[in-house]
């Protein structure tokens, strides 16, 4: 018998350490490491039945090929010998006759590890000329954001909100999507802190607030100014702070003077005294912190958001103090230890510019992009749940013409619809580095059991594409170790892969901007942003409506703005509905209502309703709720089609509008019309 230490690889901002017991070759307990400096033992309900998802029957544990019709589900066993010579003489005749572009790589943060996202994958869609891919539908707008204001998406360590004595939760549900971090909060509260979580969702996290607002969804850019307007009409700024490191303050003052809390009142509809209230109480209290992480981007207007948002804190000077200012993910100081140069070697492309086509955009690029993407190959996702307007994206997968190649662990949504599917290892089976975008340790994961069957990892998974190819390109063949020391050439990876994990820089103090220095071209926070004005964006913080919100067209056949939030407690994103301890347990899925908007429609708790736009219709129970205010419905997403009864996911009615800048995504701009079924 013997332990293995590992880290927790999912798109989650908690990053676990974890221990595995393996016995004979065979892995029989997975735990939290009580010695992991962040999670302490503490792993979530999704992740402590991991080795059920390990050693499921459902496994895809050798290579498969479609034998009948694109998304129907039959598929044949095969052997990596002829997997490959398929894979490898259908990407070079598509190349030979159309050129490295018709390729195109599909993936995100199934798995968030270095080698899983990058290993050998991105120097080969470079060395062979593929067409690039923005990654970039969730997270990504929120660092875009913050960077027009403050010169770069850096910003406070969260664990430093032990020290606040003002925590606002801004569009987060922490308890739910960072439970790591709410024994941080309980503490700041023991010694005094008060929390304020505003949010369009009465999620569990409000339900534990000393005060919950609650703006209507995409609104919150005209609270936002409504609180500026009063810290400055009343002269609860830090002059001094001001003066010395920020740039623009008079034309601020002067564009927030007619946002008064009655008019922003009118656009969120939060009463003006609360948000006079809150900006009085933000401004005097200190250390005053605003926690914020990805939700919110999912806005047409998402990155104004966050730029709006981080102008807060410059005018009260709450970067002055540890456990003040803003917090969101702290991937980018991870990011710092990653050379990504040499982990994707961008000089393989030997003066080629691909085009770029964004993942949002899949239904689109599949059906409409000229000259066509003709080969697609997926890994660390599943695009059919967890892309906007995905029956578009599902026809395109559907084209007859498109050869598509899947390295999974299931026959989710999107293998269904492969040519070939390939094995995928399991975290607990393959070495590899963990960043994390929730604290500041590094993890090193030390694989604790050979794959099971004929799986491989990522890495080795386009190591064999590659050599089918016939390319010779060394580059592509380096083994992963190498790969690793490459892309982080300042970390001790011995060390690392002893200890479990090292702590990447960050300010002793915690207070990374109490002085200033600030990324921008003026070395200051920038309340005027030049660079947005040349864009085309306003220069200034600026609220707009959605075009797809209650006043646009569209409301007239579809009142009523659908949220599809993170729900669940056994889901990770598209991940674990599937598993037989997980799915049940969650119940099906629903559509959530006001008890006002279903009595208007005839509907009671239990009855089957029809949710529709010009995307897609749903038949889906409702749910009558107290979350929500009139106008707004909610379909927790993350369940797959057959657990749907018309086969369809809550992305079928999801807007693929993309944000104001940043490439992210307009999914929480979605209008629908709801009716009894």
């Amino acid at each position: 018998m013997s332990t293995v230490n590992g880290v927790c690889h999912h798109d989650c901002p908690d990053s676990c350490g974890w221990t595995v017991t393996v016995e004979g070759g065979v892995a029989t307990k997975l735990r939290g490491n009580p010695d992991h400096p962040y999670s302490y033992g503490e792993l979530c309900p999704k992740v402590n039945r991991f080795l059920d998802r390990v050693y499921s029957p459902d496994r895809i544990l050798h290579p498969l090929r479609r034998v009948g019709a694109k998304g129907s589900g039959p598929f044949e066993r095969i052997s990596w010998d002829a997997a490959l010579a398929e894979i490898g003489a259908r990407l070079n005749s598509i190349i030979g006759e159309h050129g490295g572009e018709a390729v195109m790589p599909f993936s995100d943060a199934g798995n968030q590890s270095i080698l899983a996202t990058q290993g050998i994958s991105d120097r080969f869609f470079n060395h062979i000329g593929a067409t690039q891919l923005l990654r970039n539908i969730c997270g990504p707008t929120v660092g875009a954001g913050v960077s027009m204001t403050n010169g770069s998406s850096l910003c406070a360590d969260p664990l430093d909100l032990e020290h606040s004595r003002l925590i606002l939760l801004w569009g987060t549900n922490t308890r739910l999507t960072n439970r790591h971090l709410w024994p941080v909060i309980e503490r700041a509260r023991a010694s005094g802190a008060r929390l304020v979580v505003i949010d369009p969702i009465r999620t569990l996290t409000a339900d534990e607030a000393d005060q919950f607002v609650q703006p209507l969804p995409g609104t919150d850019v005209a609270m936002m100014l409504a609180m500026m307007h009063v810290i400055i009409s009343e002269r609860l700024t830090d002059a001094d702070w001001i003066a010395e490191h920020t740039f623009g303050f008079d034309e601020l003052a002067d564009h927030v003077a007619e946002w008064t809390p009655e008019r922003a009142s009118g656009e969120c509809g939060v009463d003006a005294d609360v948000i006079r209230a809150l900006a009085r109480e933000y401004a005097t209290t200190r250390p005053a912190a605003i926690r914020t992480l990805i939700g919110a981007e999912h806005h047409e207007h998402g990155a104004m958001f966050y730029r709006t948002l981080a102008c807060l804190p410059a005018l009260t000077g709450a970067w002055r103090d540890r456990g003040g200012g803003l917090m969101r993910s702290v991937g980018s100081w991870q990011d710092r230890l990653v050379d990504g140069a040499a982990l994707s070697r961008p000089d393989l492309l030997d003066g080629r510019v691909p085009r770029t086509l964004n993942m949002s955009r899949l239904g689109e690029i599949l059906l409409d992009e000229q000259p066509p993407v003709r080969a697609m190959i997926v890994w660390n996702s599943n695009p059919l749940v967890i892309v906007p307007n995905a029956e578009k994206a599902r026809l395109g997968m559907a084209r007859d013409d498109l050869f598509t190649v899947v390295h999974e662990q299931f026959l989710t949504d999107t293998a269904k619809y492969a040519d070939i599917v390939l094995p995928a290892t399991t975290h607990i089976e393959a070495d590899d580095v963990t960043p994390s975008w929730g604290h500041l340790w590094m993890g090193w994961n030390e694989a604790a059991i050979e794959p099971l069957g004929e799986a491989v990892n990522n890495s080795e998974c386009f190591r064999r594409i590659a050599r089918a190819m016939g390319l010779t390109e060394p580059l592509l063949y380096d083994d992963d170790m190498s790969v690793l020391k490459a892309a982080l050439p300042t970390v001790d990876l011995d060390a690392m892969r002893r200890d479990g994990w090292v702590k990447v820089p960050f300010p002793a103090d915690g207070r990374p901007w109490a002085d200033g220095g600030f990324a921008t071209q003026s070395g200051k926070v920038e309340f005027v942003s030049a660079r947005l004005e040349r864009d085309g964006h306003p220069a200034l913080p600026t609220y707009t409506a959605s075009g797809e919100g209650p006043a646009s067209p569209r409301a007239d056949r579809f009142p009523l703005q659908l949220m599809t939030p993170k729900h669940h407690t056994r889901f990770l994103n598209s991940g674990y509905s599937h598993l037989p301890k997980h799915g049940p347990a969650e119940g099906a899925p629903f559509v959530e209502l006001d008890a006002a908007d279903a009595a208007a429609r005839g509907l009671g708790e239990g009855d089957c309703a029809r949710v529709f736009n010009d995307r897609a219709a749903l038949e889906l129970p409702v749910r009558i709720s107290r979350r929500l205010r009139p106008g707004v419905a909610a379909i927790p997403w993350g369940w797959w089609r057959h657990q749907h009864p018309d086969g369809m996911v809550a992305n079928s009615l999801t807007n693929d509008t993309l944000t104001d800048w940043g490439g992210g995504v307009a999914f929480s701009d979605t209008l629908v019309q709801i009716e009894r079924a």
